[in-house]
């Protein structure tokens, strides 16, 4: 395998395992601030953490997806950083009232949806997608859907998380090649962190020093580990994986949650669940393994 690829594999599998940590950070930090709050500050924790990395890559011209003169940088973070506000505080707004371990396994769902989304740019799904996209949503049943047919609330708002999850992941794996690594992470966390402010204001939050300190640690790990260092690692691995690979690694967080979930905040799954986490997770791999677009 080439050398660019393991190393490309090597650091979204960091990124991944960093990830499935913050699904327990998440929790706590909620326990002192609101959800937007939350996710403004530890982003703008992990823009602050970039930005020497970011001041000393901007001197260096990327490769322009735009006309001549343009900045793409500055469209790239305002894009990405958008979709990223949108989904991150999906999650956010689902881990309320669910469990870290299902919204780990529920937002890997992109995995399966990124190939889906391929079908836009005119890729064809194999039978190994479709098959996936069945064992996932099997998989769903069993982890989520209620004894009255209802998603329960909060799964429901990281399943909507999933599908925003699987645009971001498109969008990074086309922007990265053309904007320098550290000048795009810094660049989304920074747009995601000042419009998370802004509408955790609007929706009325209230953030006070003291809910900070006491959720220091949540803030400090979903600031500098997730945002500063998975991101970072996300656009790095990126420019040698094309999507639908990186997907597959990424979808790792999701094991991760669990255990992470099990370990520090006593989280556990039922028979019902297990059988269902385990279709989610059987599903993105064969989504990928058997469900590499074909040629068109």
């Amino acid at each position: 395998m080439d050398s660019r690829i393991i190393r490309a594999n090597l650091l979204l599998f960091t990124a991944a395992a960093v990830w499935g940590g913050t699904f327990v950070a998440q929790r706590m930090g909620m326990e002192h601030l609101g959800p937007l709050s939350y996710s403004g500050i530890r982003f703008l924790i992990g823009a602050l953490a970039l930005a020497p990395l970011a001041w000393i890559q901007k001197s260096k011209p990327p490769a322009d997806f735009l006309k001549a003169g343009s900045r793409p940088w500055l469209w790239g973070s305002l894009v990405i950083g958008s979709v990223l506000f949108l989904g991150i505080n999906l999650q956010q707004k689902g881990l309320v009232t669910t469990t870290a371990g299902n919204a780990g396994f529920i937002t890997g769902l992109y995995v399966v949806i990124v190939p889906i989304l391929g079908l836009l740019w005119g890729h064809r799904a194999g039978a190994g997608v479709w098959l996936g996209v069945a064992m996932g949503a099997a998989g769903l049943y069993l982890l989520s859907v209620t004894e009255t047919f209802t998603l329960a609330p909060g799964d429901a708002w990281v399943l909507a998380c999933a599908v925003v999850w699987a645009g971001h992941v498109w969008l990074i794996g086309w922007l990265s090649p053309r904007v320098q690594t550290a000048v795009l992470a810094f660049g989304q966390a920074s747009v995601c962190g000042v419009f998370s402010l802004g509408a955790s204001f609007i929706a009325g939050e209230t953030i006070t020093l003291e809910a900070m300190k006491a959720a220091w640690g949540a803030l400090l790990w979903g600031g500098f580990m997730s945002v500063g260092v998975g991101f970072t690692l996300q656009v790095a691995g990126q420019k040698d994986s094309p999507p639908t690979h990186a997907a597959i690694i990424l979808s790792l967080e999701a094991v991760v949650a669990a255990l992470a979930g099990w370990l520090v905040l006593g989280e556990s799954l039922t028979r019902r669940s297990l059988i269902g986490a385990g279709l989610m997770l059987a599903g993105m791999l064969v989504a990928q393994l058997w469900g590499r677009p074909a040629k068109h």
